[in-house]
């Protein structure tokens, strides 16, 4: 919260007038709360007759305003109740609401005369040239006007100011704990969420130390069944046992959190060759980058999860299975990589129940596509912001485009 408050942000009007209302009745004075700037932040109430005669006369309404705003701008300089006299001698007075040094209205009241001595001592705001005396039926009105005390006066001009300040400072120390209630409640959701968050890293790290295997043995069982494959006089085994160990060496060595586009390329590539010799001739795929974005920076594994489920969800369920386009550009200031394929595509319903994260639904799938997606997004989002989300587009039996946006620089 600012340091500058309004009455109307930490006051409630309604509230505010019934109160203004019942203190005119009792006092027998008119009274109406402005603000900081002299505009009405309730209705007078209690206003004399007289002065609503001759607010209603246009010569004499500009002269009611000036005594107003220059008794508030006084209240305001002094900081403290000022009682003054109107163009037409009647005695008001103003109330300087403040909180913390700052000015933020005041409380007006008045339409009331006093005894001949006291009106000396008491400064006349603003003089007019109107003789409004003439008018018979405001002459009538002005003497009907209730004569107080000047000691009453400044014992309910005292008590207003006590007042009004009071349920001003309640209302604003009002705002300021619910303000720090919310504030509080949204640090205790962010901590929820990020004990939610560590106790899920702490279940991702469980689940990798239990299916974690030992690189050094992985690496002698693989070239152990290379060398068997020589033996055996099967090169088709030996070369895909080169490329499994070429993908896994780039997945267990690769500390990196950014990597050239060309090494994602090239291991995709191992990635595609070793799916074509499950899938055969089901299986085609297109990789075009040109040279002069090869080496632009990528988080690392961004492209492999997009292309498995390409392969998942696209190109498996279709009997004749289909190609992957793998494909890079320039486009202003970022860099478009698309994965496409002709697949079977899905419907919306579908679409979303792999792009919103469900954790019962990662969970019981027996592919880790949809869970790789959102983390490549994350990641995106986290490195490059919102604005470079991932963006999915799929039409069932028409295929399905990915779009990955890099900045390019």
């Amino acid at each position: 919260m600012g340091n500058h408050f309004h009455i109307k942000d930490v006051i409630d009007v309604a509230v505010l007038q019934k109160i203004q209302d019942e203190f005119a009745t009792a006092t027998d004075f008119a009274v109406i709360v402005v603000d900081s700037m002299g505009k009405p932040v309730t209705k007078h109430s209690n206003c004399s007759y007289f002065c609503n005669l001759i607010r209603n006369e246009e010569a004499c309404k500009g002269f009611c305003e000036a005594s107003d705003a220059r008794g508030g701008l006084e209240a305001a300089r002094t900081g403290k109740p000022y009682i003054y006299r109107c163009h037409t001698g009647l005695v008001d007075f103003a109330a300087p609401i403040i909180f913390q040094g700052h000015y933020l209205g005041a409380m007006m009241a008045g339409q009331v005369l006093v005894n001949k001595e006291r009106l000396q001592d008491l400064e006349i705001v603003c003089k007019d040239t109107i003789d409004w005396q003439k008018n018979k039926e405001l002459l009538e009105s002005y003497k009907n006007l209730p004569v107080l005390s000047f000691e009453k006066i400044k014992a309910v001009c005292e008590t207003m100011s006590l007042f009004c300040n009071y349920i001003v400072e309640k209302g604003i120390t009002n705002k300021i704990q619910n303000e720090l209630h919310e504030k509080d409640m949204k640090l205790a959701e962010t901590k929820q969420k990020q004990l939610e968050l560590e106790n899920s890293l702490k279940e991702a790290k469980l689940k990798v130390l239990h299916s974690q295997i030992n690189p050094h043995f992985l690496f002698n069982a693989l070239n152990t069944i290379s060398s068997l494959s020589i033996i055996e006089k099967a090169p088709k085994t030996q070369e895909i046992t080169y490329v499994l160990s070429d993908m896994l060496r780039y997945t267990l060595k690769k500390t990196s959190q950014m990597v050239p586009l060309k090494e994602e390329i090239s291991y995709i590539e191992k990635y595609l060759h070793f799916q074509q010799t499950r899938f055969r001739d089901r299986l085609n795929y297109k990789i075009h980058v040109p040279k002069e974005l090869q080496m632009l920076e990528i988080p690392f594994m961004t492209l492999q999860p997009l292309v498995e489920n390409a392969i998942i969800h696209g190109l498996e369920p279709k009997e004749e299975g289909g190609i992957i386009n793998i494909t890079a550009y320039p486009f202003k200031k970022d860099v478009i990589i698309t994965i496409e394929d002709d697949g079977v595509g899905t419907t919306f319903d579908k679409l979303k129940s792999i792009t919103v994260k469900k954790e019962s639904a990662i969970q019981n799938s027996r592919h880790t596509t949809g869970l790789g997606i959102h983390n490549v997004n994350d990641r995106l989002i986290h490195y490059y912001g919102k604005d470079y989300c991932l963006k999915i587009i799929s039409k069932l039996e028409s295929g399905t485009k990915v779009t990955v946006t890099i900045p390019s620089n």
